[in-house]
């Protein structure tokens, strides 16, 4: 800055004080609180929504005709999670959020509670604790909420689905949780697909359509309903796109599942066990993926094991371990749906001792893993043609 300017600048300066101070001393405004939150559209996201998960389209509230910041919404919830974005489209975004992560929405009426709006982490919501009918408020000028319970869950209105296929997806299917190749049930009526093979310990549910998480399923009402030898624990389902119940497969075997799609029902029957073959298993190459290994979950970095020098099934594999997950396939598959070596139990130990269990299987779901306790640098074998693994420690 020339001299000439930075003169004209001070001299600029000091009259600006004068002045103030001919004025005399005036008070400090000190704003308290949070200013309004300027918003013309409010949604609701989760799965104890409607709309469930879709931040594409959330489930949207109406701004007030007195208070335009003040936001209200009727209808039904699902016991679940949600929180409340101001325009759809994005994770990124800030959020309204609870407080306290967890705070409960339920048939207690809430009165001008706090809110709280950030992006990113924590991940606070709400959490509906009674599937039913509620009024909410959400008041944007003064950071507060109120929930009112109306009612019980409305029953869904049962009209018969007719659709041309009907798979299962899920860890306790063949397929996995592969959206864009499910397992396909036979069609033996307009509206009654059968489902007769092998079912996995762990969770599925059905879909008329492949590629898209964000369609309508057949699921239960509630989630976590039972398949087990018994038979199903509760025959009725319903055909909603959230929340995103599931029902849990407790005891692996070959099963006969029966969807009426006309009343809505289900019907599992036990046919008999699972007989798991143990033939030598004919590979050249054998990797392994995980966040307990050095490449971590990316098939491009796999650790490749060695073949030992005089055998076809014997591949070792040295080197640093942290503490997570593995598990181990014949070839790097980037799809992720190929067979995997894997502990008879997920979460098999290992360490430092040793593992926990010298057993594995060779099975594309559930998607069971070895689980490293203890870093260090160890030597894994296994053995293809015994069906075992070593570890030790080095």
């Amino acid at each position: 800055m020339k001299l000439k300017n930075m003169i004209y600048a001070a001299a600029g300066l000091a009259m600006t004080l004068m002045a103030t101070g001919c004025e005399g001393e005036k008070d400090l405004i000190i704003i308290e609180g949070n200013l309004p939150i300027k918003s013309t559209t409010l949604y609701m996201v989760g799965d104890a929504t409607p709309t469930g998960w879709s931040i594409d389209s959330p489930t949207p509230m109406t701004p007030g005709e007195e208070d335009p910041l003040v936001f209200t919404w009727e209808g039904n919830l699902n016991a679940g999670e949600l929180k409340l974005c101001l325009v759809p489209g994005s994770w990124d975004n800030s959020f309204i959020r609870p407080v306290e992560n967890g705070t409960e929405i339920g048939k207690a009426d809430i009165t001008d509670a706090p809110f709280q709006m950030h992006p990113g982490d924590p991940d606070e919501k709400w959490r509906v604790t009674e599937a039913g009918t509620y009024s909410l408020t959400f008041d944007l000028r003064n950071w507060t909420m109120s929930t009112r319970y109306l009612a019980g869950a409305s029953e869904p209105e049962i009209e018969p689905i007719k659709v041309e296929n009907l798979y299962i997806v899920g860890d306790a299917t063949p397929a996995g949780w592969n959206i864009d190749d499910p397992t396909l049930l036979d069609k033996q009526g307009d509206y009654l697909f059968i489902y007769e093979g092998p079912l996995n310990k762990g969770e599925l549910k059905g879909c008329a359509t492949t590629g898209n998480w964000d369609v309508d399923y057949v699921r239960p009402a509630s989630n976590g309903v039972e398949i087990g030898k018994a038979g199903v624990a509760d025959s009725g389902f319903v055909y909603t796109a959230s929340p995103d119940n599931k029902w849990v497969v407790t005891e692996p075997g070959i099963y006969r599942l029966e969807f009426n799609l006309e009343k809505w029902t289900i019907k599992a029957e036990f046919k008999e066990e699972i007989t798991v073959s143990k033939d030598p298993i004919e590979t050249e190459t054998l990797f392994m993926i995980g966040d307990a290994t050095p490449g971590g979950w990316s098939m491009d970095d796999a650790a490749e094991y060695v073949r030992q020098e005089g055998s076809r099934y014997i591949f070792v594999w040295e080197g640093e371990l942290v503490e997570g997950d593995f598990k181990a396939c014949t070839e790097r598959d980037g799809t992720f749906s190929c067979p995997f070596l894997r502990p008879l139990a997920n979460g098999c130990e290992v360490s430092k001792a040793g593992v926990a269990s010298p057993e594995f299987v060779y099975t594309t779901n559930p998607d069971d893993k070895w689980h490293v306790t203890e870093a260090g640098r160890y030597r894994i074998t296994f053995d293809l043609e015994n069906w075992s693994i070593a570890v030790e420690s080095i």
